[in-house]
């Protein structure tokens, strides 16, 4: 198969993972009341199961980077495939409240597999279209809650939230296998433009020294920031925004499901529009990435205050809104990974992405806690309100100052590749 078609089968396998993945991951959102009931717990309780697993996959970032940098980036993600499946069928014959929430929290050594995933797909594409084709990817993250919405809600009544989880952990297991055989990895750098004309590249391997410079790229560094808070809205629209509908605006399952299909698919398409409106206008700057994200952030904040303030009893009105809202949510996802790999070394790639997830982890694992807390004291409403809101407006503050700066690290990486370039040609030449 030919280079240009065969990058767009790692395209589909890798949609295929995250799509799945996602599915399983985020099912337990519409699955929480079945699940409280099954074990009798409390909002609280509940909130340290969603928690547990977000804190297993934030420490394991790191370890997964540096094995990504270090090793064969498609083996290892057929790994990680293998591992979801597992422990998900753990999760789903856990007899009580104290075996669910170990063998829930170990689902989330997989959840910190995606660095390889991204770094990967951008040895296959240049800079110049990563936007769009990460926003393409992630454009599975809300399809496959949507499909875990669909199974939580429709299926759970039948074969009962095991049988679901049964069901996801056997994808798995199965998608491990075809990751297995079917995706090869590829050189490092390849689709760098400094780098793509030379026959051979060499084999880049992860460097302690390039991976500790990573911290004084100031751009970097507040992308870290920033991606601490950046993740607590969508953790606490996905653990607690059904159990919201339910009991403090008062709808049906079947309410819950046509409420929020069409906002999913309208968030689905965030990404995709995000990351292409990211790449169109990096080519005229290269703070363009930036300015969408910061742009996109604060407006949904905006658009959130808007929506949550819509009566219960307005129920096309908030439809509509929270449509609106959900579309500029994802805009900045997309973009955020592409400046990672704007300004970072091919073989550091995996671990400067882990070390940004990472920092969202240990920021977004607080929030479902934070806001059965809140809830408890207060409402959802306030909850989700007073989280999503303050990250936001945060966010936006962070990608601007950013946005400023970026321009001499973009530029310093160039540097180095061509460097790196011409040192390649004049060892051909000797």
């Amino acid at each position: 198969m030919a280079l240009g078609r065969y990058r767009w089968f790692v395209v589909a396998v890798f949609f295929a993972f995250m799509l799945l993945h996602q599915t399983d991951k985020l099912l337990i959102g519409p699955l929480t009341t079945p699940i409280m009931e099954t074990f009798g717990i409390n909002e609280a309780q509940m909130g340290a199961v969603f928690t547990g697993a977000l804190i297993v996959g934030a420490i394991l970032y790191p370890v997964w980077g540096y094995l990504y940098d270090r090793f064969t980036r498609s083996k290892l993600l057929a790994l990680a495939s293998f591992i979801w499946g597992a422990t998900t069928w753990l999760s789903a014959v856990a007899p009580n409240f104290r075996v669910f929430l170990v063998t829930r929290a170990s689902t989330g050594i997989d959840d910190s597999s995606y660095p390889g995933l991204y770094s990967l797909i951008s040895d296959y594409f240049p800079p110049q279209v990563r936007g769009k084709i990460y926003g393409l990817l992630e454009f599975a993250m809300p399809f496959g809650y949507m499909i875990g919405m669909a199974l939580g809600l429709l299926l759970s009544g039948t074969i009962g939230w095991r049988g679901v989880f049964y069901m996801t952990g056997s994808l798995g297991i199965l998608l491990s296998i075809i990751i297995f055989f079917g995706v090869r990895e590829a050189p490092r750098g390849r689709s760098e433009p400094e780098l793509a004309d030379l026959e051979r590249i060499r084999a880049y391997r992860f460097d302690w020294k390039i991976a500790r410079d990573l911290f004084r790229k100031p751009s970097l560094r507040l992308l870290f920031i920033q991606g601490f808070f950046g993740v607590f809205p969508w953790n606490v629209i996905t653990y607690w925004f059904f159990r919201y509908l339910e009991k403090e605006r008062g709808y049906t399952p079947q309410e819950v499901f046509t409420t929020m299909v069409f906002a999913v698919l309208v968030l689905a398409s965030g990404y995709f529009v995000g990351g292409a409106a990211g790449d169109a206008l990096f080519k005229r700057t290269s703070r363009g990435r930036l300015i969408v994200s910061g742009s996109a952030v604060l407006l949904g904040a905006i658009l959130l205050v808007i929506t949550l303030s819509v009566p219960a009893e307005q129920r096309l009105l908030f439809a509509i809104m929270l449509s609106v809202n959900a579309l500029f949510i994802p805009f900045a996802a997309p973009n955020v990974i592409s400046t990672v790999f704007d300004i970072t070394l091919p073989e550091v790639r995996s671990t400067a992405m882990s070390i940004q997830l990472f920092i969202e982890s240990a920021g977004a694992a607080l929030a479902p806690l934070m806001a059965g807390l809140i809830a408890v004291r207060a409402s959802l409403h306030d909850a989700i309100l007073l989280i999503c809101v303050t990250a936001w407006v945060l966010c936006a503050i962070f990608f601007g100052v950013a946005a400023y700066l970026i321009p001499r690290d973009i530029a310093t990486l160039r540097e180095q590749l061509r460097q790196r370039a011409e040192a390649e040609r004049t060892a051909v030449k000797v």
